[in-house]
């Protein structure tokens, strides 16, 4: 099957690209305690027991399988994603990277990130994970206020985050807090108190989210009154105002480091880089020679066990047509405060710079964008009305 799509994809096509940009590894394991009231991701409440070792079993069939598409290149990064990943054991996670590390070539300096949730560690827990080969935790904070964290139906209480936080920072040289914003009856004031509480924890990274109420979700049936926008907007520049006091840079949209601290494997996706997505819903994103193609797997965990043990896990694979690579590469490069080199653009679609020519001065009219010869970044503007600069280049 396998064999068969590398023919496939690798048919002369109407593009034409220099090079492969880096590749990462994205691994979903879909199942959490408790479905939260505004998740929309691919996530399972347990029942029962969790089939850690199948499902191990599953990840590296479809991880076989899909060897022939990534042959010959390195992995830069891994990220295991969920659900909540840390609700798996350390030694499920050490049995899970060896057999990744059997397989493909991760790069000497690969970042592992795997998150994890404050209800689901015990002391030294995190240290485990570490000895198992993660390099990077991803801590589901959200809040340390008791009042919102039962409002977002989160397990963990504001002492069971700080604790957690104050483990993976023992375990780990770098780390990640979630944290979000414009929660149900929240104020401005709280939103300062979560942040204050964020930072006197030194956080190497921290990523903010806008509560946003989802299609299919609890929220969804039963909206919470949440902040006004103008409100959600002060919110926002006063994270970046307290972030940036503490050293913490903001490079992307919703994402605050310390040098030396910024995602790779987010990076990499932010810039049109490739990924390998495997496990229940997991979509991925692969270039050829004359191609960009996208995968999403079985989304169903039971079901997709069974299509990857039987060497099928790929529910769909489309090629990104040609007029929306322009508005793909986009989406994600305009949200890097840094924005992109002209030549990366070239590189990564293999088309001309021609093609988003219309778009980058009708973007720079409206103050949008600044650019020279070589790089285009957001401006401020920019990047407060990142969706209007985004469907500038929409075919």
């Amino acid at each position: 099957m396998a064999q068969q799509d590398l023919q496939h994809y690798m048919r002369d096509g109407t593009l034409q690209l220099a090079a492969l940009p880096p590749l990462s590894l994205y691994v979903h394991l879909p199942w959490c305690l408790k479905k939260c009231p505004y998740c929309d991701f691919n996530s399972h409440e347990v029942s029962g027991e969790m089939p850690e070792q199948r499902y191990i079993d599953a990840l590296v069939a479809d991880l076989e399988l899909s060897l022939p598409l990534i042959w010959g290149r390195t992995v830069h990064s891994v990220f295991i994603g969920g659900g909540t990943p840390s609700l798996f054991s350390p030694q499920a996670i050490d049995r899970l990277l060896g057999d990744i590390r059997a397989r493909v070539r991760l790069g000497a300096d690969c970042e592992i990130t795997l998150e994890a949730n404050p209800g689901t560690f015990e002391k030294d827990r995190f240290k485990a994970f570490r000895r198992a080969g993660v390099t990077r935790l991803s801590v589901g904070v959200q809040s340390f206020d008791d009042r919102h964290l039962k409002a977002l139906g989160r397990v963990h209480d504001r002492a069971q985050a700080i604790a957690a936080v104050e483990e993976a920072a023992q375990a780990f040289d770098t780390f990640n807090l979630d944290i979000m914003y414009a929660l149900p009856g929240q104020t401005l004031e709280n939103l300062e108190q979560d942040m204050r509480q964020a930072l006197s924890l030194n956080p190497p990274h921290i990523s903010i989210y806008h509560l946003t109420i989802e299609p299919n979700t609890y929220f969804a049936k039963f909206p919470p009154v949440i902040p006004e926008e103008d409100t959600a907007y002060a919110m926002l520049d006063r994270i970046t105002e307290m972030t940036g006091a503490t050293g913490l840079q903001r490079y992307e949209v919703s994402a605050y480091a310390r040098p030396g601290h910024r995602c790779f494997h987010n990076l990499n996706y932010w810039q049109f880089g490739d990924y390998l997505g495997i496990g229940a819903g997991a979509h991925g994103k692969l270039s050829f020679a004359h191609r960009v193609v996208r995968q999403v797997r079985f989304r169903e965990p039971k079901l997709y066990m069974e299509k990857a043990l039987a060497g099928d896990a790929v529910a769909q694979a489309t090629e990104i047509a040609r007029a929306e690579l322009p508005f793909e590469f986009m989406l994600n490069a305009l949200r890097l405060r840094e924005g992109f080199m002209l030549q990366d653009f070239a590189e990564k679609t293999g088309l001309p710079l021609t093609a988003i020519e219309r778009g980058l001065a009708e973007g720079e009219r409206q103050g949008l964008i600044e650019r020279d010869l070589t790089r285009v970044r957001p401006t401020e503007r920019g990047f407060d009305f990142l969706n209007d600069l985004q469907a500038l280049f929409l075919t």
